[in-house]
């Protein structure tokens, strides 16, 4: 049984600007197909507007208040919402209070497959 505790991971910084700490991925599990983790945003800085050519990614927002912007389609997001980006959808998260939110890749994050306008 593998479990991780969230505390004892390293916080870094993904291509996208965004703080996370994996919680389940390749680095600290036998994982194959998905990886976990809590990523970090204060009030009033946004992502870079990217996408994902081969992961599906889940946001869940856990507290905070933001604005969404999935292939063109923007709306407010608050703790609570859970936000599916499909592979290939040009994305943004820009956080209108300090954020804290679960993202979910499958398969697991990997920066080569960021990519920027």
């Amino acid at each position: 049984m593998i479990v991780q505790q969230l505390e004892n991971q390293t916080p870094f910084t993904t291509k996208d600007r965004s703080t996370i700490r994996s919680i389940l991925d390749r680095t600290n599990a036998p994982v194959e197909n998905q990886s976990l983790a809590e990523a970090r945003l204060p009030a009033g800085c946004a992502t870079d507007r990217h996408h994902h050519k081969i992961s599906e990614e889940f946001y869940f927002l856990l507290e905070g208040d933001a604005q969404m912007e999935v292939d063109g389609s923007t709306r407010g997001i608050r703790a609570g919402d859970a936000v599916l980006i499909p592979p290939g959808a040009w994305h943004q998260i820009t956080a209108v209070t300090d954020l804290r939110f679960l993202c979910c890749c499958a398969p697991p994050y990997d920066h080569a497959d960021t990519y920027f306008e």
